[in-house]
């Protein structure tokens, strides 16, 4: 029975992305639990701080060379020759293991001589015990690139025979680990027990789908294979995605840089309300992105036009038929969602109202962001990882250049009494963290405008008429809900006692569900295609 589920294989786009979608539900429930467990001991200050700087380059080394090439690269090529030879696929999977093996444990090896100089320079603010205390966290937590990089490409080989449901554990693991680290770790070893806490993740990371990639066929075999040429084909494959990659990474490092010159507490405040934003992004955007993305890398290899252009168009507007109503949502439900997630210990009213207003601004973006990973994968899948990299890139400048500008025009003047009147921050006198979401969510956007119009000229295998068809029927769902959830939020406020954690709680729930209910009921009204689909889907089930 164990056997049969761990080795279960989606049959559709939606079923596989339900799968992923459920998984990451529960990864981001229990990283919600996390980052609650984490704001209540130590609150918005130097120790959380401390932890969210010392994750920035071991993740700067995961997501450069680990996900550049799994994500663009090794499922593409992987997919090309397990159609051809089966048993010359698995010899390019175990030689690109051992290789990755060896690279890995060198680059961290070097990052960990270079933390001190490296913690200088992304985190500028830091001095005296809070920089030693950062790097040796820092140094610590190197070990996890090392066992993410190894768990990935089990994870590559799981994607690619829809084996979803092991590989979407495989992040639930990880928040556990780091769980366990918050809860038993750190009462022994102070802040030091959270690094150890996530190399715990990251080694529960791997060991969970590496019995069933060797299921499925994967063997471990002598040699390191450098001149193999398909491993020749994902590193180049995976040069221009770890351009952008590191790009993208570089962008959070300066953003890191920025906030450890602010007021204390703000880099914490920025990653609090950024976790929380990319919750819908992580569960809708990522699962049919990472759903759908065999398709399309299986429909290019079989010169499938047709099969493409239906995957792609309906997996865009099932994403956004789930993530416009969660934008609104969240805008309109962002000192809630707070107070519920990270309201309790040592986590201040003030911290909670700038965490807020912070997760306002990047709500304007979610319904972008996540639809970025779709055309990204769009792009992969023809083999074609320059385009994106190109755009990201300048995306990327702009929100860099975008960060000193929305800071510095927040320091004082006008916008500054705009933003406080729009997001109710009045009798708080430092809030220049927010121009850093506002950039972000700035760039977030023009990425997404760029990235779409790219593709549309570059590849074309969509049918945009049938998209906007979809659109304006969810925009105008969407304003009545809104409508809704602020009646709702006013009339509850004088019913329940919102001073409390279950009144919030009641508030935000019934407001939120009768919301939802009058956006999904309004679209089957309209006649949205996405939501008849759903009502088709759970009738069958």
């Amino acid at each position: 029975m164990v056997k049969r589920i761990l080795n279960h294989r989606s049959k559709t786009i939606f079923s596989a992305a339900f799968v992923l979608g459920i998984a990451a539900l529960v990864s981001r429930v229990l990283g919600l639990i996390r980052d609650r467990l984490l704001a209540g001991r130590f609150g918005a200050g130097d120790e959380l701080d401390i932890y969210f700087t010392a994750f920035r380059l071991p993740d700067f080394v995961y997501s450069v060379l680990i996900l550049g090439a799994i994500a663009s690269a090794f499922i593409p090529v992987f997919s090309e020759y397990f159609e051809k030879d089966k048993k010359e696929a698995w010899k390019l999977t175990s030689g690109l293991f051992n290789l990755a093996s060896i690279f890995l444990i060198i680059i961290s090896a070097i990052f960990v001589v270079l933390a001190p100089l490296l913690i200088s320079l992304i985190a500028p603010g830091f001095s005296g015990a809070k920089r030693d205390i950062t790097i040796i966290l820092t140094r610590i937590m190197f070990l996890s690139p090392i066992l993410f990089g190894l768990s990935s490409i089990f994870g590559g080989v799981l994607q690619y025979f829809h084996k979803f449901f092991v590989n979407s554990l495989a992040p639930v693991l990880y928040n556990v680990g780091i769980i366990i680290g918050i809860i038993f770790f750190v009462p022994k070893l102070g802040l030091i027990g959270l690094a150890w806490g996530v190399v715990l993740g990251a080694g529960l990371h791997l060991l969970i789908q590496m019995p069933v990639a060797i299921a499925s066929g994967f063997r471990f075999q002598n040699g390191f294979n450098f001149f193999h040429k398909g491993i020749k084909k994902i590193i180049k494959l995976m040069i221009p995605r770890t351009i952008g990659l590191a790009g993208f990474q570089i962008n959070f490092l300066i953003i890191t840089a920025i906030a450890s010159t602010l007021v204390s507490g703000s880099i914490a405040i920025f990653n609090l309300s950024h976790n929380l934003y990319y919750v819908p992004i992580g569960i809708v955007g990522i699962s049919f992105a990472s759903a759908v993305f065999p398709r399309l890398s299986k429909s290019f290899i079989q010169k499938d036009k047709k099969e493409f252009s239906f995957s792609f168009s309906v997996a865009f507007n099932e994403i956004l038929y789930l993530v416009l109503p969660i934008s609104v949502l969240f805008f309109l439900l962002r000192a809630q969602i707070v107070r519920i997630v990270l309201g309790t210990g040592e986590f201040s009213w003030v911290d909670t109202r700038l965490t807020a207003a912070s997760l306002g601004i990047f709500s304007v973006c979610v319904f972008a962001q996540a639809l970025v990973p779709l055309i990204s994968r769009s792009f992969y899948a023809f083999h074609n990882t320059r385009t994106p990299v190109l755009i990201s890139l300048w995306s990327i400048l702009i929100n860099i250049a975008g960060s000193f500008f929305f800071v510095w025009i927040l320091v004082s003047g006008w916008f500054s009494e705009f933003i406080s009147g729009i997001l109710r921050l009045n009798g708080i006198s430092d809030f220049t963290v927010l121009g850093l979401p506002m950039a972000f969510a700035l760039a977030g956007i023009l990425n997404f405008i760029f990235l779409l119009r790219a593709f549309d000229k570059k590849i074309g295998y969509w049918k945009p008429k049938l998209i906007l068809e979809s659109v304006w029927k969810m925009i105008i769902s969407c304003v009545l809900m809104a409508i809704i959830v602020f009646s709702f939020l006013h009339l509850l406020d004088s019913i329940f006692d919102t001073k409390t954690f279950l009144g919030i709680l009641f508030q935000t729930c019934v407001a939120g569900f009768f919301g939802g209910l009058v956006y999904f009921i309004s679209t089957l009204i309209l006649r949205s295609p996405e939501a008849r689909g759903l009502v088709k889907r759970i009738l069958r089930k």
